[in-house]
Order: C-alpha cells, then structure tokens, then sequence
C-alpha cells in the first residue's frame, strides 16, 4: 500500500492528528535520553525495519535538514524510492517523514502507529520495570519512521539526527555514508561543552567501513573526526580538499554554484536557496550521493540540475510575504544568524529591516543577538507558542543589553508581531521584515501566513 496520498479525508487527518497527541503525551524532545537500548529493543521485536534499506545519516550542528532534503532530492532524481526523516517539523508532525518527497500519508502514519503500538507497550513496560523512563517522543517518532520507510518500501534512507549521533535514537541504523555538517557550540549541556567534545559525540554515527563525508570544520572538530574515523576504518572525505565549492553566482531566485566532487566537477547548478551556506551544502550533499554510489562514478549533470532544481528548505530564509517583503529564517544560534545576516546582505538589498525574534529557553539569545545586530535592525521581541519560548518581555531585555533599548520593543503575541512588522515594512521603500530566532517561531510564522493568504497576495 502507498504510504503517500495527494488529499486526506477529515477522518484520516484526525487519526494522524491523534497520533501526535500520543507522541506528544511522552517525553519530550528537550529531554532525550542517553541511551540506545530502547530503540533498538523496539526495531529488533518489529523485524529490524532499520535494517530494510541502506542509510545515509547526517549530524552536524547547522545545515542538517537543507543538506539532507537535497541528498534526498539527487537521490530521487536519480531513480531511487527514497524515505526521509528530518527534525523538527514546521507546521505538521508528519514532514518529519517523507517518501519520495511527500510527507507521509495522515491514512498511512495512523494505520502504522496502530500496526508498532503494541511493540511500543512492551518497550514501555519492560522500561519501567528496570524504572527506566518510557520511550520518549522521539524514541517512538524513530521507531515509527522505520516502520513507515519498511512499509513503502524505499530504495535509500536519508536520516537526520535528533541531537548530538552517539546515543540518538535514529544511531540504531547503520549509515554507510556519515554525512557531517558544520559543527559548533549548541546543545552544550547534553552535547559538551566545547567543540572538541560535541564533534566527539556527533561522531557516533560513524560505523565501521563507513564512507565519512564532512564539511570544512574548526580544527579540533576534525582531529576527533578523524581519530573515530580511522579506529572505525572509516574513509573521510572533507571539504576544501576531497570536494569544494568552485563558484557561487547570486542568481534569480537563488543561486548558480560549481562544485568539484569526488568523481569530477558540476557547473553552473541551479540552486533555489539562498546563501553561501547552501552552496556548501549542496557541495555536501553532492558528495554523500557520490560516496553512496561508490565514490568514483561522476553523477549524470541531469540528475544534479534535477535533483538540486527541486531542491526546497522551508523555514531557511525564504520568502512567506512578497508585498511586503517577509522572510522566515530557522536560525537558532550565533552560528547560524551569522550565516543568515551574510546570505541577506547578498541576496536581498534592504534599505530598513524589522527583525520579529523570539526564541527557546535553552539557545544562546544574546550570541544570537550579537550575531544579528550589525543589521541595525529593530526588534520586536515576541514568543513561539512552545512552552520553551522565553517570555517575550524576557526576551526583549536581553536585546536591549547588546543593540540598546531604543531599537526594541515587546509584542506578546506573534500574530501581533507580524501585523506590527508588515504595517511599518508597507509605509516605506525597500523595508523588509524578518522573523527567526527559533524553528518554533518560524513554523508557526509559516501556518500564520498560510492561514492569511500572504503568500498568495
């Protein structure tokens, strides 16, 4: 049965709906846990469905979710049945699991919930008798996306992490590529404090014989790469050296990017994102599907125009307004703002810029700020609907202490926010409005602009 529909029913859309409210019901993604066993219980009793195909996997700390929607993209535009499972979601639970670029079917995610759930109660059971806590949201969402790409099936699976690679539950599969994006400080109380220890935890997705490809990386990040790598008698391809970015042109509606691969050179691609960033990413993933196919076999330049011509990274700086100008924006720490200010500066040429920012309580708000303030933008401070929002009044005195009270202002409610920023971009020339600071707050910028029609006007 096809685990991808064009329409769902009301009936089937309330099922899928209900199963986020079970998911929702366990622990939550703030709180994974440490450990490998559960999820690996879980797939051995449903007949190893993370066994069912082979694996690509990502980690990194920035670009994860853009890299792996264009591997995923090269992938099907070379022929292959292709699942995918990236984190978080914008709008609705089910984008986390896509085959064949569709997000899985409302009918197929209830029916498959209902086929793992009595595996999912014996899991839990045996964890609280050890007075262990149940599987977690994402413990479950893992298991539940392998039943899904085993049912379809798939010829491939593109795989995000959830956090960190050692002990995340999607390290049950084994990759035969590890893909690694660009690594720096986030998650530092689960992942490590330092660059050094976080690479070390990330490099646990690295298996033995794997094909390592990785993006150019801060020194003591490759040194751990490598040190796991070669343990595991691992191949690592870095950027910079094995593949590079030849050329990066600002182009309409996106980019035109070169790429010297591992088995020959790509000119003049085009790339529907925005930012040097993404043209690294897309050398990445050019590289992971070269290495997938064996490493020494130059890909078809029509598989790459159509595989990177379809590219899409919802929520990574694209427009949900055009009149006025709106962009959404998922970055959630200094590292990523500093990509995203750099990429507006090239793309988009803003005389005046509103930023609308809130963010979660457990990210870098003021290496965020500090990142984003050579815009001399002003703030609205506001708040996700996340129960991990910092409180926009919160918020709002922590961009004050880096760009100075007279450039924010506190707005409660995001809808509030929006109407302020597209009334103030609307009675000027060459104003636009910009709204990042979390992924919670970009999706549900997104459902917002939906819900109004702004994309549309």
């Amino acid at each position: 049965m096809s685990t991808v529909t064009p329409e769902s029913t009301p009936e089937e859309r309330d099922a899928a709906d209900a199963v986020y409210a079970a998911l929702l019901a366990r622990v939550g993604e703030a709180q994974p846990q440490p450990r490998l066993d559960a999820t690996r219980r879980a797939v051995e009793l449903l007949g190893d469905p993370h066994r069912a195909a082979p694996v690509i996997h990502l980690t990194g700390t920035n670009g994860k979710t853009s890299t792996s929607r264009m591997i995923e993209s090269i992938l099907r535009a070379q022929g292959l049945r292709t699942g995918l499972m990236t984190s978080p979601h914008l709008v609705r639970f089910t984008e986390r699991i896509r085959i064949d670029g569709e997000p899985i079917a409302d009918e197929a995610v209830a029916r498959i919930w209902e086929e793992i759930l009595p595996v999912l109660g014996l899991v839990d059971a045996e964890l609280e008798g050890r007075g262990e806590v149940p599987l977690t949201y994402f413990e479950a969402l893992t298991v539940l996306a392998f039943a899904a790409f085993a049912d379809a099936p798939v010829d491939v699976v593109v795989l995000e992490v959830g956090m960190g690679g050692e002990w995340d539950s999607t390290n049950v599969a084994d990759g035969q590529v590890a893909v690694i994006t660009p690594i720096a400080i986030d998650h530092a109380e689960r992942l490590g404090r330092t660059i050094a220890e976080i690479a070390r935890t990330k490099s646990g997705i690295i298996k033995p014989g794997a094909a390592v490809v990785t993006a150019f990386q801060a020194p003591e990040a490759l040194e751990v790469l490598h040190e796991v790598a070669d343990a595991r008698e691992a191949s690592v391809a870095v950027e910079g050296g094995a593949f590079a970015v030849l050329d990066s042109r600002v182009a309409v509606g996106g980019q035109l990017v070169s790429v010297r691969g591992l088995a020959g050179e790509y000119r003049d691609l085009a790339l529907p994102l925005y930012g040097r960033h993404q043209s690294e990413n897309a050398a990445l993933a050019i590289a992971a599907v070269e290495s997938f196919l064996g490493g020494t076999v130059r890909l078809a330049d029509d598989v790459l125009e159509a595989g990177l011509g379809a590219a899409t990274s919802p929520g990574r700086l694209h427009p949900v307004s055009v009149d006025p100008t709106v962009l959404v924006d998922a970055a959630h720490n200094p590292h990523g703002a500093a990509a995203l200010i750099e990429a507006l500066g090239e793309y988009f040429d803003f005389d005046e810029l509103v930023i609308v920012l809130g963010v979660l309580g457990d990210k870098d708000a003021t290496g965020i700020v500090r990142a984003l303030e050579p815009t001399g933008a002003r703030f609205l401070a506001t708040q996700s609907e996340s129960d991990r929002a910092i409180p926009a009044g919160e918020l709002a005195a922590s961009v004050a202490a880096v760009v100075g009270p007279d450039r924010v202002d506190v707005v409660e409610r995001l809808d509030d926010a929006l109407d302020d920023a597209r009334d103030w971009a609307a009675r000027g020339e060459k104003r636009g409005v910009l709204v990042t600071g979390s992924i919670t707050l970009v999706g549900d910028a997104i459902a917002i602009a939906d819900d109004r029609g702004w994309s549309d006007r």
